[in-house]
């Protein structure tokens, strides 16, 4: 999982991807995902720190629960791929940046 983490995000998160339980969280993390049905898909676990360089980011969005139904997550809280029906959270943040 290392490997899908932009440079830039190093120093900040180098504390948590070096401590002993990253090694034991990846592997945990592997085994769900040969076992059950997760998401988003494996290969977009921390998506959001390849594809957005620290230095880019203005806004960091949390919210309750990620998306769940196929298709929908793709590792960006609060983002589906093109094309797919927008959840009730993300019109209501679109309405929120409307108004």
């Amino acid at each position: 999982m290392r490997d899908r983490i932009h440079p830039s995000w190093e120093n900040i998160i180098k504390n948590s991807t070096e401590a002993p339980y990253f090694d034991a969280l990846t592997v945990f993390v592997e085994e769900e995902y040969k076992s059950m049905s997760c998401y988003p898909e494996s290969d977009a676990i921390f998506a959001a720190f390849d594809l957005c360089p620290l230095n880019e980011v203005k806004v960091v969005l949390l919210g309750q629960d990620p998306y769940h139904g196929p298709g929908q997550a793709q590792g960006l809280s609060f983002s589906v791929p093109e094309g797919v029906k927008h959840p009730p959270s993300l019109v209501n943040i679109f309405k929120e940046i409307e108004s």
